[in-house]
C-alpha cells in the first residue's frame, strides 16, 4: 500500500511538472519586416490573438524596428544619420513588401483600405495598446541602426530589452510566428 502512495505522489509531481512547463494561451510574434502589408498583417493577428484572450508580444528586431519610430530628431554620429535618413520613419513612409511600383502599389493598397474601411497601422497600434499587447524593442537592433529610445512610439507596454527576454516570452508560448 505504502507503494501505491508513493507512485500516486510520483504522478503529482510529475503533472505538476508538466503543468508548470507547458505552452500558456500565449502568442509571441518576432516583427522583422518593416514593409507596410507584413505590419499590417502582424497587428491583425496580434489583435485577433488579443481579441481571442491570448497573452501577446510582439518582438521589433531589425527592420521592424524603424517603423516604431516617430517624427523626432535626436543627435547622432554620422552613421546613425545616414541610418535615419535611409529608414522610414513611422508608419507613413513604410512601402509593400511585393509590387511596391515605385510607390504606386503603396499609394493603392492605402487607398483601397481607407475605400473599406479598413483600420490602418496607426489605429491598429493604437488597439494594441488598449488590449495590452505587449511590445519589445530589440536593443541590439536599435544600437546598431543609431536608433535612440526618445525616437520610438510611445506606448504603454513596451519594453526595451535582447533576444534573451524575447525567448523566454517565446518558451511559455503555444505558438510563435516570423514576419
Amino acid at each position: 500500500m505504502e507503494n501505491v502512495h508513493e507512485q500516486i505522489q510520483e504522478l503529482k509531481d510529475r503533472i505538476e511538472l508538466l503543468e508548470k512547463d507547458s505552452p500558456k494561451d500565449k502568442l509571441s510574434i518576432i516583427v522583422f519586416s518593416g514593409s507596410l502589408d507584413k505590419l499590417i498583417a502582424a497587428f491583425i493577428i496580434a489583435t485577433g490573438a488579443a481579441a481571442m484572450g491570448s497573452e501577446v508580444t510582439l518582438f521589433f528586431t531589425f527592420w521592424g524596428t524603424a517603423a516604431l519610430r516617430k517624427k523626432f530628431r535626436v543627435k547622432k554620429d554620422f552613421m546613425s544619420r545616414m541610418f535615419g535618413f535611409m529608414l522610414p520613419t513611422g508608419f507613413d513612409g513604410l512601402k509593400l513588401s511585393k509590387l511596391n511600383m515605385t510607390g504606386a502599389g503603396t499609394y493603392m493598397m492605402k487607398h483601397l483600405m481607407k475605400k473599406k474601411n479598413i483600420v490602418t497601422l496607426a489605429e491598429l497600434l493604437e488597439l494594441s495598446q488598449e488590449m495590452n499587447i505587449k511590445i519589445f524593442i530589440c536593443e541590439m537592433s536599435m544600437d546598431l541602426m543609431g536608433m535612440k529610445h526618445e525616437e520610438m512610439v510611445d506606448y504603454k507596454n513596451l519594453e526595451y530589452c535582447g533576444v534573451a527576454k524575447f525567448l523566454a516570452e517565446a518558451h511559455e508560448s503555444r505558438n510563435s510566428l516570423f514576419i
